[in-house]
């Protein structure tokens, strides 16, 4: 039988380097966790390792210390290869940043250090602040300022075009703030405002919830109480090795008081002094994607819950024109960002480097009925969910995948593209 991929994972490659000084750390490291999210422009990671230094039984030599040796400050390069049972996550050609490196115990002769680690683009964000003025399409401009101010290539970068233009001026933030504030004024060529910006292990991304939402399942996981044999068991990989826990299930109250449903936009037009009222309402404009059935407020809400206030950008870059009309994408903008944090589902799984932040899987949750056979699944839980967050934890025993799971609807999905 094969071994399963919950198993110790092999590091390739695991060095620090600073000023052409190298120093492998594979056999001293504890662990390792890398973590990528769709609230998070870049990826980031920690690890921990055991730093031998004192001197010798025999006190003829001293050791010096790889953090104190090297010395190990901060913007240290970490190289890092680790081959799984499914895929390989690789990261000796973008190599990580070490932000800090506390110590987190001391004894005479050794101590363990933690390592904080984060993408250089990161850095370079933080280093080069933008004052440019940007006009057109804001797709292009994101596209833009990737490869303009830090410098990415085209194989690193895939963003969904949008129909939308937008003008407006750095003011002295990084790529990665500018861009994430552009996110929520997005509208797709086809689907609802809104766009989350991140980084996975093959680069960055500029995607509409829509698009996301769309994807087929990458994979499909099962949850039936208990574990075939053990997790060295291969018919385990597929399996959630403990019980899925839910941090959120359909809160209606709150989702009313945010507006979710049904809201009330007052837009002020400065050239005109009069105010527009548009009243956004999900059941008669519509939700273009959702990842489970039908919502469970359909045709029960009867007015707006919440009001919003908005002043129209008129003049700042086309004389007398509105600026990206925010009519256009403000109420189903707000509409989609949270309605798809409807239902929140925290699971664990067997390694799994080919699953991305941004990926749908289907999660099939065995049903609580005594009869299996006409019931097998549970009709509610069970269904496709997004990845909003993703960490893959490697330690010497165990390697592990944890996400955090969003979706908008209960059930099966049974609306159509």
């Amino acid at each position: 039988m094969s071994q399963g991929a919950s198993l110790a994972s092999i590091y390739e490659v695991l060095t620090i380097s600073k000023d052409g000084k190298e120093q492998p750390l594979q056999g001293k490291t504890i662990n390792f966790n890398y973590y990528e999210s769709l609230y998070s422009p870049v990826v980031t990671a920690n690890m921990m390792f055991v730093d031998a230094g004192g001197s010798t039984p025999d006190k003829k030599e001293n050791l010096t210390s790889i953090k104190d040796g090297l010395p190990i400050t901060a913007l240290e390069d970490l190289k890092v290869k680790i081959q799984t049972k499914f895929g390989t996550l690789d990261f000796t050609r973008d190599p990580f940043k070490v932000t800090n490196s506390p110590i987190m115990h001391q004894e005479s002769n050794r101590q363990t250090v933690l390592l904080n680690l984060v993408n250089k683009s990161e850095i370079t964000n933080s280093e080069i602040p933008i004052f440019d003025r940007f006009v057109g399409k804001i797709s292009d401009n994101v596209t833009k300022i990737l490869q303009q101010k830090l410098q990415l290539t085209n194989d690193k970068i895939d963003i969904e075009s949008t129909k939308n233009s937008y003008g407006f001026v750095g003011k002295g933030k990084g790529a990665l703030n500018i861009i994430l504030d552009l996110c929520r004024r997005s509208v797709p060529v086809k689907g609802d405002a809104g766009y989350f910006f991140y980084q996975t292990q093959d680069g960055f991304k500029f995607k509409s919830i829509d698009t996301l939402l769309s994807q087929d399942p990458k994979q499909k996981y099962t949850y039936s109480g208990a574990l075939k044999s053990n997790k060295e068991n291969s018919d385990n990989d597929f399996k959630i090795l403990m019980s899925p826990t839910v941090s959120k299930d359909q809160d209606i109250t709150k989702a009313l008081k945010n507006g979710t449903y049904v809201n009330r936009n007052v837009f002020f037009d400065p050239r005109t002094f009069k105010h527009d009222e548009v009243v956004f309402n999900i059941d008669k404009n519509g939700v273009k994607k959702t990842l489970g059935g039908e919502l469970p407020i359909k045709n029960k809400v009867k007015s707006f819950t919440k009001t919003n206030h908005h002043i129209l950008d008129v003049g700042t870059f086309e004389e007398n024109e509105v600026n990206n009309d925010p009519r256009e994408w403000q109420a189903t903008s707000q509409m989609r960002y949270n309605l798809l944090h409807s239902i929140i589902m925290n699971i664990q799984v067997p390694c799994n480097t080919e699953l991305r932040a941004g990926d749908v899987i289907k999660v099939d949750i065995e049903s609580s009925k005594d009869d299996k056979e006409q019931s097998p699944s549970d009709e509610q839980q069970s269904g496709n969910y997004l990845i909003l967050h993703l960490c893959h934890h490697f330690d010497t025993l165990r390697s592990f995948t944890s996400m955090t799971l969003v979706r908008d609807s209960y059930g099966m999905r049974r609306s159509k593209d």
